[in-house]
């Protein structure tokens, strides 16, 4: 008896250990978007990559799950409707706004704190435990990191970026990091009524295009240049946004919210300023300091912290 709960509990750490692995190599991914994008903007708007972006992804899923996948009830399409509103227009819409306003390293560093809120949400949901001392201090840890990479690869004006007349940004992406909290509650929502990971993505862009066409039509109406598009380094970048950070990253992060629970898996997003900045480091030729070391230290170790919370209460 003994052995075979130990074989179930070895099983189940594998599995677990699996997901694991599946939410950071969609927060890889989604840290290495900003590099992609950066490359973008000499020819596109913001608007204009979004809308692309989830076209392409859209494609991908529609030819993965070409049949249209059957609701349980009538009012389960409000989840998707609210998924699609959330994670894929409003979460990159406000991100994509407050940039405008602010620093892509305040930005970062402030939507990043999208598990604590997920954690704030789980328990207003009824799990008291999800808002643990270790959570808290894992999450201080990892902000503080944050910050100090930030202001280290910010330039002279990363520390002025956190107030001033930047503060209408702070508060755009901050409303960011509550929206993709949201989403991911939804996501654990949708999956705890069984529906198939790859049809409920597909269905949940959809309802995301019906938010991002019409509002970047009335914010970026600037036409599609089709010779720039055409180009083989948008081609390339736009098509890695579309089919792997988009399409395949959000069944992956699906799949690892359904799977590790939205609080755990939320907490992966810690990563995305550090892994940013560290591919800026070895793409793009930044310099690598001290003080960029030791918030990624701190990053990495607020994680680890926050995790072991988590992994000890599901025991």
């Amino acid at each position: 008896m003994d052995a075979r709960c130990l074989s179930r509990d070895g099983y189940r750490g594998r599995r677990s250990v699996r997901y694991h692995l599946v939410a950071l190599f969609t927060i890889l991914v989604w840290g290495l978007t900003f590099v992609s994008t950066k490359v973008l903007l000499v020819d596109f708007t913001p608007l204009q990559i979004l809308a692309i972006r989830f076209v392409i992804g859209t494609i991908a899923l529609c030819a993965l799950r070409p049949r249209i996948m059957h609701l349980h009830e009538r009012r389960h399409e409000w989840l998707f409707v609210l998924a699609g509103a959330t994670g894929i227009a409003a979460y990159y819409l406000l991100e994509n706004i407050a940039l405008v306003f602010t620093t892509a390293t305040a930005v970062g560093v402030i939507v990043a704190a999208s598990p604590l809120f997920t954690a704030i949400i789980a328990m207003a949901r009824g799990d008291r435990s999800a808002l643990s001392v270790r959570f808290v201090i894992g999450f201080l840890l990892a902000m503080g990191g944050l910050v100090l990479v930030g202001v280290s690869t910010g330039g002279d004006d990363a520390m002025s970026a956190f107030g001033g007349l930047s503060y209408l940004g702070d508060l755009l992406a901050l409303l960011a990091a509550v929206v993709w909290a949201v989403y991911s509650m939804l996501v654990k929502r949708i999956g705890e009524l069984g529906y198939e990971t790859i049809a409920s993505t597909k269905r949940t862009f959809l309802w995301g295009l019906v938010f991002i066409i019409p509002t970047s039509i009335l914010l970026g109406g600037d036409l599609l240049a089709v010779h720039e598009a055409l180009a083989w380094y948008n081609l390339a970048n736009l098509l890695f946004l579309g089919l792997i950070a988009s399409a395949a990253c959000f069944v992956t992060w699906n799949v690892a919210v359904r799977r590790l629970g939205a609080v755990v898996s939320t907490t992966y997003i810690y990563l995305v300023p550090a892994i940013t900045a560290t591919a800026s480091i070895i793409l793009l030729g930044e310099p690598l300091t001290v003080p960029i070391v030791t918030g990624l230290a701190l990053t990495i170790a607020g994680l680890v912290l926050s995790q072991r919370g988590q992994a000890e209460r599901e025991v």
